[in-house]
């Protein structure tokens, strides 16, 4: 068994897709995917379920490693902006080498900040930096270094 991948459900993928190219380095994983059918209602339990999208490579984890997939749907529900305290998932994170850049570079790619560029010493661990922001369309991202 092994983790294959994390879903986004987009307004435009195509513009989410490129902030995740842009500032985490994730790469286009083939096909780009334009679906519909029978199958798909089956599957997802909705009623002529039709999607455009892509799977990105995640950074660090090579050729098969897992994917984030980036979909529109035909129809999609608007949601309320979760916080990090909700049930539920909330955000991905990813493990970086400078935050504080890295954290400057979403910014200017059109994402928004949650929290601050926080720095803890966890006994037994290392020293962690981190910080919550958000996407272009709203979604949680976490990004840690340690030491």
């Amino acid at each position: 068994m092994r983790y294959a991948h994390t879903n986004i459900a987009a307004k435009d993928w195509k513009a989410l897709s490129n902030f995740y190219i842009n500032v985490f380095d994730c790469k286009i994983k083939p096909p780009e995917r334009n679906l519909s059918g029978d199958w798909l209602d089956r599957a997802t339990g909705l009623t002529h379920a039709q999607l455009e999208g892509i799977h990105l490579l995640l950074p660090g984890h090579g050729e098969n490693g897992p994917t984030l997939e980036i979909f529109s749907y035909k129809d999609m529900i608007e949601t309320q902006p979760f916080m990090a305290n909700q049930m539920g998932f909330t955000h991905i994170a990813f493990q970086v080498d400078n935050v504080k850049k890295i954290f400057a570079k979403a910014l200017e790619g059109g994402g928004s900040p949650l929290g601050k560029v926080t720095e803890r010493n966890i006994k037994g661990v290392g020293t962690l930096t981190f910080v919550y922001f958000r996407d272009p369309e709203g979604n949680i991202i976490e990004i840690q270094s340690w030491r």
